[in-house]
């Protein structure tokens, strides 16, 4: 009897500790914070986009797929294949009729660089360098960035715009619209 007297003092004691909730907010409330919060955002998804396309043009030439696949979302990286591959003959390539009908509804096929490589139109390149890459605008967990890669050696601009989504604390190339 003693024993279960013990056990539940113990119970109580235990139970009457203060404990303390910590709420974490997701959006800031505070129209200062929230600016802070959206300009860190944009500031750490270009960033992320700048290095990512550095890191994309200076890998090594077997690997650029892998690299592309792995920095893009899966629904781009399938579209931008799509694209690339447009009547050549290779399997499940289609032609420009198809791809569009395929893409239309979640892409501007307009926009795709059917034809050309991932970010740049040019097929050979020395030494790509971003030259431009500003914030146009910013949604929920996506960013639109103005871009221009430049190969000084081929004397090539490439201007494009890239967006960028946020999915699980982690920023993706969602489109490139290339003319």
């Amino acid at each position: 009897m003693m024993n279960k007297i013990l056990v539940s003092a113990l119970l109580i004691i235990i139970s009457c500790g203060k404990t303390e909730k910590i709420v974490l907010e997701t959006e800031p409330k505070d129209p200062i914070h929230k600016t802070l919060v959206d300009q860190n955002e944009s500031q750490a998804a270009r960033i992320w986009l700048e290095k990512s396309i550095k890191n994309y043009f200076n890998g090594n030439l077997g690997g650029l797929n892998h690299t592309m696949e792995e920095i893009t979302t899966k629904e781009y990286y399938e579209y931008k294949t799509d694209a690339t591959n447009v009547d050549m003959d290779v399997d499940g390539s289609l032609t420009e009729k198809e791809f569009h009908e395929k893409w239309k509804n979640q892409f501007n096929t307009k926009k795709a660089g059917i034809g050309v490589g991932f970010l740049i139109s040019g097929q050979d390149w020395n030494k790509i360098e971003i030259s431009k890459c500003r914030l146009i605008s910013k949604g929920k967990n996506n960013f639109l960035f103005d871009v221009k890669l430049t190969d000084r050696e081929y004397e090539a601009e490439y201007p494009i715009q890239v967006k960028v989504v946020k999915v699980k604390n982690q920023f993706f190339i969602a489109d490139v619209l290339q003319d």
